[in-house]
């Protein structure tokens, strides 16, 4: 019997007040278990961030299932950022690759973490001191970024910026 390959990651939602809606991701094999997930997350957006939110998220076959794709349009219509309609293997244009990741993880492992629990406990505590200057200068060097690869016709465009 083939199990189901655990990763952890966590879907953030930044917000222009307040802290940043998560939830940690335990298990993407399955579509099912993606989309349990995925309403948990929805559940702690309000109308305003739900009509007018953006989602992106990988390639993933989870996530691109036809029954995954029908709920995530349902919340989100056609502002979805997924397969074929981002660049593959794109980290210089999203903010969780270039920026939320080392971000965190340098202040996540500062007070080394033993135990898985005490991990989640700091995410989650790193999570919501984000300040909303951070995530505007953090979208403002996306915006940048955006151009810069659009200056380079889609190629690299790293030694720009």
């Amino acid at each position: 019997m083939k199990r189901n390959v655990s990763v952890v990651r966590l879907i953030v939602a930044t917000r222009n007040s307040g802290p940043p809606a998560s939830q940690f991701v335990y298990c993407l094999t399955r579509p099912a278990a993606y989309m349990e997930i995925f309403n948990i997350f929805v559940n702690q957006l309000d109308d305003k961030e739900l009509s007018i939110g953006h989602f992106q998220q990988d390639g993933a076959t989870s996530h691109t299932s036809h029954s995954s794709m029908a709920e995530i349009q349902s919340f989100f219509g056609y502002r979805i950022i997924s397969k074929k309609l981002w660049p593959p293997r794109s980290p210089d244009l999203t903010p969780p690759d270039y920026f939320l990741s080392g971000y965190l993880k340098g202040r996540v492992y500062q007070n080394k973490p033993r135990t898985k629990d005490a991990l989640k406990a700091n995410i989650i505590e790193e999570i919501q001191a984000v300040t909303a200057d951070v995530l505007a200068r953090t979208f403002q060097n996306t915006a940048r970024r955006f151009q810069s690869c659009l200056d380079a016709n889609g190629g690299h465009f790293q030694h720009m910026l």
